[in-house]
C-alpha cells in the first residue's frame, strides 16, 4: 500500500478540538465533515465557522467516523474496589458519550487468558481499549494488545507500557507529602499499609513514604509496613497487627481509601479515638472517604478526570493513527484533601 505522502502536524488541531470549540459533541463534526443531512444549519455554521478558524483538515479516520463504521471502544476491568470503578466508569461513560463513541463493559475475570480476552476483543469489533489498575500493569495483556493492532491506553500506572500512552498521576510525590504530613502534625510513628504488589504504583506510593520518613531523619520500622491488596479486608487485617504490636503507630497512612477506612474500623474495634488517638490517611478520595467517620483526610486522585482524559486520548489514537501521530502520555494533579481523621499525636 502506497504511504501518504503528507502527515499530519503533531500540534494540528483535532476533531475534538473542533468539537471543543464549536461547543459540539465529534460525530457532530464528523457528521458536517461528510455531508450528513440530519444537522440543524445553525449548528452546522458553528462547526463550519470552527473548522476554518482552527484550520483543521480532517483525517481519513475522522471522515469515517459517521460514515457507517461506529467507534466502539472497551473498558477492561478487574479490580476489587467498587468505589474506584464506579468513579472510573462514570468518567469513561461520560466522556465515551461527548466522543461519539460506544464504550462497552468487559470484566476480567480469575483464570481469564489473555489469548481469550484479545479473540474476544477482535470478535467484538472493538477498536480500542481502556486498561485501569492492576490490568495496566499485566505486561502478556498490553504487549498482546499491542501485537494484535489493538489500540489501548494505560491509566494509573507508573511504569508505562512501551509506546502506549498513559493517563497518571505523580504517586510517589503524592505519598510523600502525606507522609510529610503527618510528620509535620508530630507523629515519629507512621504506620503504611502497602497496595496490591501486582501493580507499579503501589511501589511508587511506598517509595513517597520512604522517602518523606529519611528526609525527616525518622529510622524505618519494618514492623510498621502492612501488606495490602487494596481491598477492606486485607487493611482490616493489616491495621489490626499495626495496632496490635507493643509500641503500636500514632498514625496509619494506607495506600488506598478502602484499607484506610478498615484502618479506622480497626481502631473503634480497639476502643481507639480517631484522630485523638490514631490518625488515619487515605488515597484516592473515593466515595467511601467521605462516607465514613470520622471523615478521610486522603490523596485526591482524580479518577473520574483520569478516565475521561484516558477515553479522549483513545479516541485521538484512533483518529491519529493515519495521520502516523505518536502517542501522548497526561499527567495529570493530585490534590491533599484534609478532613477529620487527623491530627498531632496525643
Amino acid at each position: 500500500m502506497e504511504r501518504k505522502s503528507t502527515r499530519r502536524q503533531r500540534n494540528a488541531p483535532t476533531i475534538n478540538d473542533v468539537a471543543q470549540k464549536a461547543g459540539v459533541s465529534p460525530m457532530t463534526v464528523s457528521r458536517v465533515i461528510n455531508g450528513g443531512q440530519v444537522v440543524r444549519p445553525a449548528m452546522r455554521e458553528r462547526v463550519e465557522r470552527a473548522i476554518a478558524e482552527l484550520n483543521y483538515a480532517p483525517s481519513a479516520a475522522a471522515r469515517s467516523l459517521a460514515g457507517g463504521e461506529e467507534r466502539r471502544i472497551a473498558l477492561l476491568y478487574s479490580n476489587p474496589s467498587a468505589a474506584y470503578l464506579s468513579e472510573f466508569l462514570v468518567g469513561s461513560l461520560d466522556q465515551a458519550s461527548r466522543s461519539g463513541v460506544t464504550l462497552v463493559i468487559e470484566r476480567w475475570d480469575e483464570g481469564t487468558s489473555v489469548e481469550g480476552v484479545i479473540a474476544h476483543l477482535q470478535r467484538s469489533r472493538v477498536d480500542g481499549v481502556l486498561l485501569p489498575p492492576p490490568l495496566c500493569d499485566l505486561e502478556p495483556l498490553t504487549q498482546a494488545l499491542q501485537r494484535a493492532g489493538i489500540a489501548a491506553v494505560a491509566v494509573a500506572t507508573s511504569r508505562p507500557p512501551e509506546g502506549m500512552p498513559v493517563v497518571s498521576i505523580d504517586d510517589r510525590r503524592a505519598a510523600y507529602e502525606m507522609t510529610r504530613h503527618l510528620l509535620q502534625l508530630g507523629h515519629r510513628r507512621i504506620g503504611f499499609i502497602r497496595g496490591n504488589p501486582n501493580q507499579h504504583a503501589s511501589g511508587r506510593r511506598y517509595e513517597g513514604y520512604l522517602a518523606a520518613l529519611a528526609e525527616a531523619g525518622v529510622a524505618q520500622d519494618e514492623a510498621l509496613t502492612g501488606p495490602g491488596l487494596y481491598t477492606y479486608r486485607s487493611g482490616l487485617e493489616a491495621a489490626g497487627k499495626l495496632l496490635d504490636l507493643p509500641d503500636p503507630p500514632t498514625a496509619i497512612f494506607a495506600a488506598n481509601d478502602d484499607m484506610a477506612a478498615a484502618a479506622v474500623a480497626a481502631a473503634h474495634r480497639r476502643g481507639l479515638d480517631v484522630p485523638g488517638d490514631l490518625s488515619v490517611c487515605g488515597f484516592d478520595d473515593s466515595a467511601i472517604a467521605t462516607t465514613i467517620w470520622p471523615e478521610l483526610t486522603t490523596i485526591r486522585q482524580p479518577i473520574s478526570a483520569m478516565s475521561r482524559q484516558a477515553v479522549e486520548l483513545l479516541v485521538r489514537q484512533l483518529g491519529a493513527r493515519d495521520a502516523g501521530e505518536p502517542p501522548a502520555s497526561v499527567l495529570l494533579d493530585y490534590e491533599l484533601i484534609r478532613r477529620q481523621s487527623d491530627g498531632p499525636p496525643r
